[in-house]
This record gives C-alpha cells, sequence and structure tokens, in this order.
C-alpha cells in the first residue's frame, strides 16, 4: 500500500494528513459548502469547468508518459483529492485470487493502520461496490446498514459519509476509489459524480497498461513449459546474487538437477509425454522451495535452483529432500521410467548427489 507525502509546496488545497474535521468544529464541510454553494457567482462554475479541463489534460499525459502503476494512480487520486476535497479518500484494488480488496493507496492520519486491513467481496460499503459494480452515495453511514465499521476502529476516525465508485475495466472490477467525509450540505452533485466515475476509468486504464507491461515482462523471463524462471532470468539473477555475495559476503548456493534417461521417454512415449513430465517435475520442485529460493529450468531436462544466504551444508539437505521426491513420486501414472543426477554448488565448495 502506497502513502502520500505529507507535504505539498501548494499551501491552498488541504493536505490529506490533516486531522479528520470533526462535527463540533464549526466548519466540517467549509470547502465543499464554498465549492457546492447555491449562491456561486459564474465566474466560479467557469473557473470548476477550467480545472476539470485542467486535470484531464495532465492525467492523459500522465498516462501516455509513465508505465509505472503508482506514479500514475498516485497522480489520479492526487486530483480527486485536489477537486473533491474529501477529508480522506484511498484506492483499494482487488485480488483476484482470494476475491479480496486491499488499500493500494491510502491518506490521512490512519493510513498505516490499514496496510493489512483485507476486506471480502460484499463486505462493507466497499466490497458491495466491488460484487455489484454500481457506485454508493452515503450521506450518513449510521443509518447505511453495509457500512463496515471495522475499518473507523482501526484508523481511529469518524466517518460520517462515503462516496464510493468501481474501478472498472470491460466487465471486470478492478478496484474501488472511495472518498470519506466530502458530503455537504448540497449533497454530492452530479456533476461531481461524473467526475469521479471518469477519474475511476482513467485509473482503470493505468492499471490494466501496468498489468499488460508486467505479463510482457514475465513471458520474457518464464519456461513455457514448466512455468519456472528461464535460463536468461538465470544469468540476470546470478550477477545479482553475485554482488550480493562480494559485497555484504552473503554466501549462496546453487542446486543442479539432470533427469537421467530423459530422451528413453522421448523416444518410447513422445515428446508431448515427455514435456507433461517436465512440467510435474518442475511444479514438484517450485512447491518444494522457500519464497526466497528461486527455480529455472535451465534447458531440455536440466534444472537450477538459487539458494539465497544457504551454505553448501544446508542446499545438500534440499538436494537430498528433492532427490527423493522426485525418485519415489509417480510421474505421469508410470514408474521408474528416469533417475536423476544432482549437483549442488555453493559459493565455495561443491558436492554431487547421484540416483
Amino acid at each position: 500500500m502506497s502513502k502520500l507525502p505529507d507535504k505539498t509546496p501548494d499551501p491552498s488545497p488541504r493536505l490529506p494528513t490533516e486531522p479528520v474535521r470533526r462535527a463540533n468544529d464549526g466548519k466540517p464541510f467549509g470547502g465543499v459548502e464554498r465549492r457546492r454553494s447555491p449562491r456561486a457567482v459564474p465566474e466560479a462554475a467557469e473557473a470548476a469547468q477550467a480545472t476539470e479541463v485542467t486535470v484531464f489534460h495532465e492525467l492523459g499525459k500522465a498516462l501516455t508518459s509513465s508505465l509505472q502503476l503508482d506514479q500514475v494512480l498516485r497522480t489520479i487520486m492526487e486530483k480527486i483529492n485536489e477537486v473533491l476535497r474529501p477529508d480522506t479518500w484511498s484506492l483499494l484494488l482487488m485480488d483476484v485470487d482470494k476475491g479480496e480488496l486491499y488499500f493500494q493507496i491510502a491518506t490521512g492520519v490512519g493510513a498505516e493502520a490499514l496496510k493489512d486491513v483485507r476486506i471480502k467481496l460484499g463486505q462493507g460499503l466497499a466490497g458491495w461496490v466491488a460484487q455489484t459494480g454500481e457506485v454508493v452515495v452515503v450521506p450518513d453511514t449510521s443509518k447505511d446498514s453495509r457500512f463496515f465499521a471495522q475499518v473507523d476502529e482501526r484508523t481511529k476516525m469518524e466517518t460520517r459519509s462515503i462516496v464510493a465508485v468501481p474501478v472498472r475495466f470491460r466487465d471486470h472490477c478492478l478496484g474501488v476509489i472511495e472518498l470519506i467525509n466530502c458530503i455537504g450540505p448540497e449533497g454530492f452533485s452530479k456533476r461531481d459524480l461524473a467526475l469521479l466515475e471518469a477519474l475511476a476509468d482513467y485509473a482503470a486504464i493505468a492499471i490494466e497498461n501496468a498489468r499488460h507491461v508486467q505479463r510482457i515482462h514475465e513471458l520474457t523471463i518464464t519456461d513455457d513449459c514448466t512455468s519456472l524462471y528461464n535460463a536468461r532470468h538465470l544469468n540476470f539473477m546470478l550477477d545479482t546474487e553475485l554482488y550480493r555475495s562480494h559485497r555484504y559476503a552473503f554466501e549462496f548456493s546453487l542446486i543442479f538437477i539432470d533427469l537421467d534417461h530423459f530422451k528413453n521417454i522421448n523416444d518410447t512415449h513422445g515428446h508431448l509425454m515427455g514435456s507433461k513430465l517436465l512440467a510435474e517435475i518442475g511444479s514438484a520442485i517450485k512447491e518444494k522451495c522457500r519464497m526466497i529460493d528461486l527455480a529455472f529450468r535451465y534447458g531440455g531436462d536440466e534444472f537450477v535452483i538459487l539458494l539465497p544466504q544457504t551454505s553448501k551444508e544446508n542446499a545438500l539437505g534440499v538436494a537430498r529432500r528433492l532427490h527423493i521426491l522426485i525418485r519415489e513420486a509417480v510421474w505421469l501414472k508410470e514408474p521408474g521410467l528416469l533417475t536423476l543426477t544432482f549437483a549442488t554448488k555453493s559459493s565455495r565448495r561443491r558436492a554431487r548427489i547421484h540416483g
């Protein structure tokens, strides 16, 4: 989750990190009242329109000049804060695998407390918006049963009103933008809501662009057959680990795995079955790795495991466990098709395992 800097050179907008205005402050919606006052002169309306044009112009430049997701999202959310002036606001993104929302960007005094907060689909107003894909405007949260009070308990804030819009790309909900305490006495105008939805569309474009770039990058470093990293990425990571090893005196180890008689499997059962076997073994290797370990398909029937900050003795233990696992497992439901040769190499010594 990202948090915007606490300082800005422009003193005119209210800073995101200013204390939340309470009802007894006397002017809880000062900026909003001025912006939505029915007595506003035509010049003020024209100035607002000019501001909106400037906002969209700057967002267009941000989208076309940067593929850094965090940078573009920050720009979008800053413009929301600049134009609509909520007490606090947040951008929640969807974790598709878990079906949960998490806070990508948040502002305000309680932003740090939201780092580990997860909201399930249908839970609270944000979860409801993500589930239904509909906009929600709640002038009084105390009268809405969907309000999720546990977030206020975490942040020590008082949420009086919420405006939430989905961040959608085609038929998929990518996240939710929430504005807290931004509804003044005149309500939340249709013009402001349309502006917020348009900004949410910009956020959706930025997210999709960044994800496409990420997918392309993953394809360049991933082996198609096994979904492990490829030899190109191994070379890059070896350079990284060698640098870390020399600079910080960290020890690291490599495990080389070679499948014996793999050619016989291809000749007897066909290359399709051989590819399936490689995929199964690659998946088994990846499952046995730690979070910091990296598994690679080096080429053909050869695999490499990079073990950062691991001694030769510990690497030998990992190699033995993998050797037993692969030797005793039933692959493709046809046992006894192959044996293996393991070789481990640490940044200090070398050993071999045969089986």
